[in-house]
């Protein structure tokens, strides 16, 4: 290091208050660079500070005549001599005269190191002097620059500090100056441009690798942005280069315990630094007292931590015994640690160390409080508010005057008026720090998260029931508790009290997994597990509800003595139906000490449980329930009766009363429980749940609207607020009245502009009125005015649903359109915008623009997720499922690209968020299942029927494995579990008829059909039932009445689709023939060519075409399948013209997508047509090296058997027999494929082979078609079976007697080699 990195560090340490490390660092550089009277200068500065006072007076003595540092030194030695017990008033006089003296002379080296001693004392203005004659003695230097900077930049005024950057620029030109690059990244930081500075640290650490302070700075600035990874990475890189490095250290502790809340961690690193400190500067009182600041405020009055932080105050105490601020620090201390004794001791020695300390005043009258001496307090805090003008609002002030309201039972309103202006307080005074040491100690949750213990004592004790809005007070806490748990998430006690405000405002789910991550953390923590009971009770798990009792009971015994336990657990075995065991479990708990009203002589020795008065009524309240349930209303009555004595008074009587009014309901008395309630006024706590109770009676045993209605009308005339306006509101939406309830929300939102659930209402309120259009510019208006940014969600979902999805489109991009923040609501909103815009973009066919969306969406919730496991456990359930609903979303844009590997990815991806999803699980399956990972498939369906025995999806999939792995019993037995439950069950018939078909087993059908006629008299009139029918007829070889079946079911929304198509397909090719196969076309060419058949053709076309017309395809492959079949009756015609129009159609969409199968059959048929074998070859041997999937099995089918037809042509048999093999293993019913095998066969003059194939062709084919009935009988009669040949065809003359050749040709040469 030169002597000018030494200096920016000698400057950093003296600006920082180390000054044990000036005198090292000063040593260290004149051990490098020799006795230089700068580091002599700063060595006798660093003695001075850190109380050395006489060996720097000597050290000063020896350089006061080096020029450069001549004034500086007098100016020290001026105040050295101050400082000393008793100051030698002559050589003070003396040096004050040559000073004046040497001033005149002084040149700029001297003018400049007495301006920096003056700014490093603190006296700025006197610097400033000295700082501008330096520079205008040397012409603008560029260390004179870099000082002044430096000084506007620390001096707190706005209009020096814009200045600042403007002289450390300069000063940079001639080159990079540690000390200018450290004030440059200072002015961006006090800018609050935290990134800014983070790049010129960088700059310092890549030209000066070995400066410590840009290392520390940076570790700040990465927590300034919130990146604590960065800033613990950065704090080992410190480590590693200084092992003892003060900062790095105290990091390390605060990272293990507000981030990761590991207590023990965090605790053997505070040990490590109150020893690196009394290595390092074992006498730098204000060191070791800001030490602890930050731990003790953030440690949720953890007693380990305490100790340590205790430790480190008392050592500033004893090392500056006379300063008032470190008294008032350790009273502060004794207070966390409940000893109130300690703490005003320490209170009182610092008023008397310094008469004017409003903090150990304040102090004092938090102890006369604790102890309950409330005149005293009430004294002391009026003087205080007195002065209060002078010395500025403090927030401890107002909560102390809170505590003392409440403490004297003020009103309700009063209190929480005071707690209001206690957070406002606090909370402006944090204004422009970053996260940082001293963000926590100005943070201070420990404070806050009394605050909120106070505002939960004015919350119902119960939830919040479903539907009912819960107390503004709850959403106040949740608010302040979210920045705390935010800021220190590692702070236990602000994770449990979300869960109990969550739990009181009726969010079981979110209460429930703040509480789990509270328990994974610390499993000893009683007070988590009594909630976590209460939450299964609310979830009505008893099971589980008793299991956290029990662990409450063991990790605190004590637990006994308080009767909420042993409400919960009476709670429990009543909804266990065990009334006689609740009401013993409850009369315990009525008996427990401190469930009586305290009365002069009931001090008891020891230690008394303070009991909640709510908690002592609910006890009470739940016993007299108990009673009435179990059918004992006289002993239900003595207990109110005693619950009214016992609580008459107090604010908690209402709840008596309400209680009382149920009880009249259950006997049948509503006036009467009208009239208790009528009696409760405005100014008594319960007043709104009264009220709410009156309206229920009036809704529910009146039946009586109106005065429902009046109820909220008379709670808003006499409690006018937000809230209340919002009952009314809600009350008017219950009794389906929208048009006065948008009134009342529009008034409630008057009160509260920032309410984004209000805002929220009204326009779901006009939505349910049907009035879009005042909706839309209601939203429009709200967004306008810039306060509603929330409400983009709700507006674009209305204009999804009228379907203008342009309009939706803008509004989403809109409120996309901002710079990107860290805030993580902000985070979520965006997320749910794109999700929304992916959709918007779905519906108008963007897909491209949907997919890009639904990444963005994606990359936003892992942050997300990352985030709220951490800052928002609540939020965790349904940000989960957020993120499984993208994944999901894009996984389903994937298949229908048949991008079925990423697909796949993607579905796996939604199930490690949400590992019960079944509509993703089957998804997967169904992917498995096309991609033919059978294993893969069969396992998400078993886990999905492990989940839900009846899902039919699953079922049928099942069903599909089995039969892919050639198993058709068990394919069989899976639908046949499904018909036997629902025999009209016609989806599942369907498949059924499909897989027997394939299995080669269409005669086991009929039995279904049979089953499903017997099911219901209306089965014939089912279109369902028509469509099976239909298809049975058709796969059996009879088109005329398969058409029959399907016409019934064509007019049918479900089926009607499917029907078209297969009519269209029997009209087009009735006998299923290889359409521009050519094997069999020679052997038929004489019947093929007859007018007959031409016309035939002809009239069968027209009715195709004139079925097209009924098809309406909802979906982008529905459109391009109706695309197909018109092309392929195009082709049906035969002419050539519209061969080749069909076939640019097939080229077009085979481009587009460039596996289509349909349209690459469709093009090499159009080829064979065309008489261009080799071209329709190339699109068959692309299709036959695809992998089969069973979207398209026909269409594999029909490719494969024109393929081997055109292998047969040029009498490639062995390939040809592979594809008819392979048809054959999908389909074993598969006529034409036997039929060809046979063909095969004859040609080879293996007769006997030929005829066992056409045998099966003619027994799938129903022995219907005579062309195979007379290959067949030829075989038979080749290989010498005439009495076969004979019966088959007599079977063909009976069904066609005109049959050419049969008679002659076979039929008469059987009988004579029979007769021979």
């Amino acid at each position: 290091m030169d002597a000018e990195v030494y200096q920016a560090l000698l400057n950093y340490y003296c600006q920082e208050g180390y000054f044990h490390h000036v005198r090292a660092a000063a040593d260290a550089a004149l051990g490098r660079l020799g006795s230089d009277p700068v580091f002599l200068f700063y060595r006798a500065y660093g003695a001075l500070r850190a109380g050395d006072v006489q060996e720097s007076i000597r050290q000063l003595e020896s350089i006061k005549n080096k020029q450069e540092v001549s004034l500086c030194t007098m100016m020290a030695l001026i105040y050295a001599h101050k400082k000393s017990p008793n100051p030698d008033r002559d050589a003070i006089l003396e040096l004050d005269a040559r000073m004046k003296e040497q001033r005149k002379t002084a040149g700029h080296q001297a003018l400049y190191f007495a301006g920096l001693f003056l700014w490093h004392l603190g006296r700025e203005d006197k610097a400033r002097e000295y700082v501008d004659r330096m520079i205008k003695v040397s012409g603008g230097g560029k260390e004179g620059l870099i000082l002044k900077a430096w000084l506007d930049l620390t001096s707190g005024k706005e209009t020096h500090i814009k200045k600042a950057v403007k002289y450390f620029d300069e000063a940079l030109q001639e080159g990079n100056d540690v000390f200018a690059l450290l004030g440059k990244a200072q002015y961006f930081e006090v800018r609050q441009n935290y990134s800014g500075a983070l790049e010129t640290v960088n700059q310092i650490i890549a030209n000066f690798p070995n400066f410590i302070p840009a290392f520390i700075k940076k570790m700040k600035l990465q927590l300034a942005l919130q990146d604590w990874e960065q800033a613990v990475e950065t704090a080992q890189r410190l480590l590693q280069k200084d092992a003892l490095n003060l900062e790095a250290i105290r990091m390390e502790a605060l990272h293990y315990l507000c981030r990761e809340g590991n207590i023990s961690e965090a605790s053997a690193r505070l040990g490590d630094l109150t020893k690196a400190l009394d290595r390092l500067e074992p006498r730098n009182s204000q060191l070791f007292c800001k030490m602890a600041l930050a731990f003790s405020r953030t440690c949720g009055r953890n007693q380990l931590i305490l100790q340590h932080t205790q430790t480190l105050v008392e050592r500033a105490s004893d090392l500056a015994s006379d300063n008032a601020e470190f008294a008032t620090e350790l009273g502060y201390q004794m207070i966390l640690q409940g000893k109130v004794k300690e703490a005003l001791k320490w209170y009182k020695t610092a008023m008397t160390l310094d008469e004017t300390s409003v903090s150990a005043l304040t102090g004092i009258i938090r102890c006369q409080l604790i102890q309950g001496q409330l005149e005293d307090a009430e004294q002391q805090l009026e003087f205080l508010n007195e002065i209060q003008q002078s010395i500025g609002k403090s927030g401890e002030l107002s909560f102390l005057r809170a505590v003392l309201a409440m403490k004297k039972h003020k009103r309700q309103e009063e209190v929480i008026a005071l707690l209001n202006d206690v957070l406002d307080t606090h909370f402006s005074s944090l204004h422009g720090f970053p996260l940082g040491v001293e963000y926590f100690e100005k943070l201070n949750p420990d404070f806050l998260l009394e605050i909120i213990r106070e505002y939960l004592n004015f919350c119902p004790a119960q939830p919040a029931s479903p539907g009912q809005s819960p107390s503004p007070l709850l959403k106040h806490c949740a608010s302040v508790l979210d920045t705390v748990v935010k800021t220190v998430p590692g702070l236990q006690q602000a994770v449990f009290l979300i869960a109990k405000v969550k739990y009181l405002s009726g969010d079981i789910e979110a209460a429930h997994s703040n509480l789990h991550y509270c328990l994974e953390r610390n499993p000893s923590y009683a007070e988590a597990h009594l909630l976590m009971a209460q939450v299964y009770l609310a979830q009505n798990n008893t099971k589980l509800c008793s299991q956290s009792l029990e662990l409450c009971l063991s990790y605190n015994f004590e637990v006994r003595e308080h009767p909420v336990y042993h409400l919960i657990k009476a709670q429990t075995q009543k909804k266990m139906g065990e009334l006689s065991e609740a009401i013993k479990t409850l009369q315990m708990a009525k008996n427990l000490p401190g469930m009586r009203k305290p009365t002069a002589s009931s001090k008891t020795k020891g230690k008394r449980i303070e009991i909640d008065a709510s908690d002592r009524v609910s006890v009470f309240l739940e016993l007299v329930e108990a009673h009435r349930l179990n059918g004992e209303p006289h002993e239900a009555a003595i207990i109110l009766q005693d619950a009214i004595n016992e609580f008459s008074g107090t604010p908690e009587e209402l709840r008596v009363v309400i209680a009382n009014a149920d009880l009249a309901i259950a006997q049948g008395d509503v006036e009467q429980a009208l009239t208790m309630l009528r009696n409760i006024t405005p100014e008594q706590p319960y007043f709104v749940q009264a009220k709410e109770k009156m309206a229920d009676i009036y809704l529910q045993y009146r039946k009586d609207k109106k005065l429902y209605a009046g109820c909220y009308r008379d709670l808003v005339e006499k409690l006018p607020s937000a809230h209340t306006f919002l009952l009314l509101g809600d009350a008017y939406m219950n009794i389906q009245e929208p048009d006065e309830a948008i009134e009342v929300y529009e008034q409630a939102l008057k009160k509260n502009p920032k309410d984004p659930a209000l805002a929220s209402k009204i326009g779901k309120a006009l939505i349910k009125m049907h009035n879009y259009s005042k909706a839309i510019s209601y939203y429009e208006a709200a967004l306008k005015s810039g306060q509603q940014n929330f409400l983009c969600h709700d507006l674009a979902e209305l204009l999804m649903k009228l379907k203008q999805y342009e309009k939706a489109e803008k509004v989403l991009q809109q409120a996309l359109d901002h710079e990107p923040g860290n805030e993580l609501s902000s985070l979520m909103e965006d997320g749910r915008y794109q999700v929304l815009l992916a959709k918007t973009y779905s519906k108008m066919e963007k897909i491209d623009e949907a997919i890009v969306s639904l990444q963005q969406a994606r990359e936003l919730q892992a942050r997300v997720l990352k985030r709220t496991q951490i800052e928002q456990l609540d939020a965790v359930p349904a940000q989960k499922q957020l993120a499984a609903e993208i994944c999901a979303e894009i996984a389903k844009h994937s298949t229908a690209q048949r991008n079925y590997e990423k697909a796949i990815k993607f579905y796996k991806e939604a199930l490690v968020h949400c590992e019960t999803d079944s509509k993703a699980m089957l998804e997967l399956a169904r992917l498995y299942l096309a991609q033919d990972d059978t294993d893969a498939c069969q396992h998400q369906c078993s886990l999905l029927l492990k989940n839900d025995q009846d899902n039919e999806a699953a079922t049928m999939m099942m069903a599909d494995i089995m039969f892919r792995k050639q198993d058709y019993e068990q394919a069989v037995f899976h639908f046949q579990q499904l018909l036997e439950r629902k025999p009209d069950n016609y989806a599942t018939l369907s498949r059924l008829i499909d897989l027997l078909r394939r299995a080669g087993k269409l005669e086991e059908v009929p039995r279904f059909l049979l089953m499903a006629e017997k099911h219901s008299s209306r089965t014939k009139l089912e279109p369902g039932f028509h469509y099976c029918k239909g298809l049975y007829l058709w796969y059996t070889g009879e088109p005329n009445d398969a058409l029959r079946h399907f016409n019934k079911a064509r007019k049918d929304s479900d089926w009607g689709q499917n029907a078209v198509y297969n009519m269209i397909e029997i009209c087009l090719n009735p006998d299923n023939e290889t359409v521009g196969g050519e094997v069999f076309e020679n052997l038929d060419a004489d019947i093929g060519n007859s007018t007959e058949k031409q016309e035939s053709v002809q009239l069968a076309v027209r009715t195709a075409e004139n079925l097209l017309k009924e098809l309406k395809p909802q979906t982008i492959q529905g459109h391009i399948q109706l695309r197909i079949m018109e092309n392929y009756c195009l082709m049906a015609t035969k002419q050539k013209s519209s061969v080749e129009r069909a076939l640019n159609t097939f080229t077009e969409i085979v481009v587009a997508e460039k596996d289509h199968i349909p349209a690459l059959l469709g093009m090499a048929t159009a080829y064979m047509i065309l008489k261009q074998t080799p071209r329709a070859r190339n699109q068959l041997k692309r299709i036959s090296k695809m992998s089969w999937n069973p979207i398209d099995a026909e269409e594999f089918e029909k490719s494969w058997l024109l393929l081997a037809d055109i292998y047969i042509q040029s009498a490639k048999y062995d390939m040809a027999g592979e594809l008819l093999k392979r048809c054959l293993r999908h389909n074993r019913s598969c006529c034409k494929a036997y039929e060809y095998m046979g063909y095969i066969m004859e040609k080879e003059q293996a007769y006997k082979d030929a005829a066992i194939n056409y045998e099966m062709a003619w027994k799938y084919g129903n022995q219907i078609n005579p062309t195979i009935g007379y290959k067949l009988a030829f075989n038979y009669l080749k290989g010498k079976r005439y009495v076969d040949a004979i019966d088959v065809c007599h079977k063909v003359l009976e069904a066609h007697p005109n049959y050419p050749k049969i008679r002659k040709e076979i039929l008469d040469k059987a009988r004579a080699s029979l007769r021979t």
